[in-house]
């Protein structure tokens, strides 16, 4: 168990951490998925609670099953169902641990609703590269997309270099004021010689390829479908110069949706040594482009 204060239950072979209620930390941004007004018009009860947000419930209970080098060589591949809106109950869980013949311990995770509707569902693992996560066997069997129009100009293999990113870390510090789980190394250095970035604002170094990267034209609104995070050998840390690599590699549509998948890879800006790998599923939601009218 964790050495921190958070609370892990375990009931047979499933750990479940508290019942958290995330804040919308994006819902003043106009015209946005998280703007009250928008996502109403899209058809959603309100502005929604971003995906990376609740990736911080599921911190302590994966160092729970898997101990705390999960922060330097784990996994998190998440796929989102159903979104919540600004302080909607929520919690995360894990299952038993599953080792393969390659030495990856991997297991099921989820969060759901206190009612029992799931958020989102995927896996968490330890040990190395997973070509089995649950957004790696998605992407697997993504099929071509049939008509794309916001994302017409976007080619699967279009790819950016050395892109370079850094996290300010009194920008992130602010950020966390509403964070479910605020574990102590994302505030002092002493732990780790540097303050560790939460998930929530640590995929915003990974996801700098996403400018000079895509395509897509204007006026449409996104919403994130899946977040994949490994690390490869350290966390990620605030105030620190990265270089991020990032390629298309799958375009899909779905009747609401045009889809874009992309993998990054963070390296320390020092060295180039690779520090954590990001696969993203984006949603361009049809309803909020003129070019589907």
């Amino acid at each position: 168990m964790l050495a921190d204060a958070f609370t892990v239950a375990e009931q047979g072979d499933i750990l479940t951490g508290p019942v958290r209620r995330p804040v919308n930390v994006s819902r003043d941004a106009q015209g946005s998925i998280h703007d009250d007004k928008t996502a109403q018009t899209l058809g959603f009860r309100g502005g929604t609670v971003a995906g990376n947000i609740h990736m911080e419930q599921f911190v302590p209970v994966m160092r729970a099953r898997f101990g705390a080098d999960w922060s330097q060589r784990g996994g998190l591949s998440l796929y989102f169902l159903n979104a919540t809106t600004d302080g909607e109950p929520v919690q995360a869980s894990i299952g038993p641990v599953v080792e393969d013949p390659f030495g990856i311990q991997r297991a099921d995770v989820w969060m759901q609703t206190p009612e029992g509707v799931r958020v989102s569902e995927g896996t968490a693992w330890i040990g190395g590269d997973d070509p089995q996560s649950a957004l790696r066997q998605r992407l697997a069997s993504q099929r071509p997309a049939e008509d794309l129009r916001m994302l017409l100009a976007s080619s699967v293999g279009d790819a950016v270099q050395d892109v370079p990113t850094r996290l300010d870390g009194e920008t992130c510090l602010r950020r966390l004021q509403g964070i479910t789980e605020p574990l102590p190394e994302y505030r002092e250095a002493a732990i780790w010689g540097e303050r560790v970035a939460a998930p929530a604002v640590a995929i915003d170094a990974l996801r700098a390829v996403e400018g000079p990267l895509f395509r897509a034209k204007a006026g449409f609104v996104g919403m994130f479908g899946a977040i994949e995070v490994q690390h490869l050998g350290a966390p990620i840390f605030l105030d620190h110069d990265y270089l991020v690599d990032g390629r298309l590699v799958a375009l899909g549509s779905s009747p609401k949706t045009e889809m874009a998948w992309y993998e990054s890879t963070l390296k320390d800006a020092a060295d180039c040594r690779p520090v954590a790998r990001l696969l993203m599923l984006t949603r361009l939601l049809k309803a909020s482009s003129p070019l589907w009218a």
